[in-house]
C-alpha cells in the first residue's frame, strides 16, 4: 500500500456539485492499493498514519500524532499513485490493484484509521470522479509505502 499524506488545515472531497466528506485541521490522505496488499499492510499503515508525529508541540517541534491532535483525516482512493512513467508519454497502471481487491482495503483502512483512535475520518468515493480541495499546513507533505 502506499498513503501520500498532507497535513492540512482543512480539506474536502466533492462528487457531482455535493460534498461527500470534509474535515478541519488533520490529515488528507490518499491512498493506493498494490496486487499483493492485505490485511496486514492495513494495519500497519494505519498505525503508522494515526500515530506518525508530524504535528507541532508546544515548543513548535513536529513531536505529536493525529490522535495527539485530534485531527480527523479525510482518505480519499487513488490508484494513481502506482502510475509508472518511465517509458513512453501514458502512464502505466498495472502496478495498482483491480478494484475488486482495493475497495474493500480501502474500506477497511478507513476503519482501522478509526480503530487507531483517530476521531473522524472522512472519505471520498471510490472510484469516483472526484473533485478535492485542501489547506496544505506547513507544507508537510510525505509518502509512505508499507513494507
Amino acid at each position: 500500500m502506499r498513503a501520500l499524506i498532507q497535513r492540512t488545515k482543512h480539506s474536502s472531497v466533492t462528487v457531482d456539485g455535493e460534498i461527500v466528506g470534509q474535515i478541519g485541521p488533520g490529515l488528507t490522505v490518499l491512498l493506493g492499493v498494490a496486487p499483493g496488499d492485505g490485511p496486514t499492510q492495513v494495519a500497519w499503515l494505519a498505525k503508522k498514519v494515526a500515530h506518525l508525529r508530524i504535528f507541532a508541540d508546544d515548543a513548535g517541534k513536529m513531536n505529536r500524532s493525529l490522535v495527539d491532535v485530534e485531527g480527523g483525516a479525510l482518505v480519499i482512493s487513488q490508484f494513481t499513485l502506482y502510475g509508472d512513467c518511465r517509458k513512453g508519454r501514458r502512464p502505466s497502471f498495472v502496478k495498482a490493484a483491480r478494484p475488486e481487491l482495493a475497495e474493500p482495503l480501502y474500506e477497511r483502512f478507513c476503519d482501522a484509521l478509526s480503530a487507531e483512535g483517530v476521531g473522524e475520518v472522512a472519505r471520498g468515493v471510490f472510484g469516483g470522479d472526484m473533485t478535492v480541495a485542501l489547506l496544505n499546513d506547513g507544507p508537510v507533505t510525505l509518502m509512505i509505502d508499507t513494507p
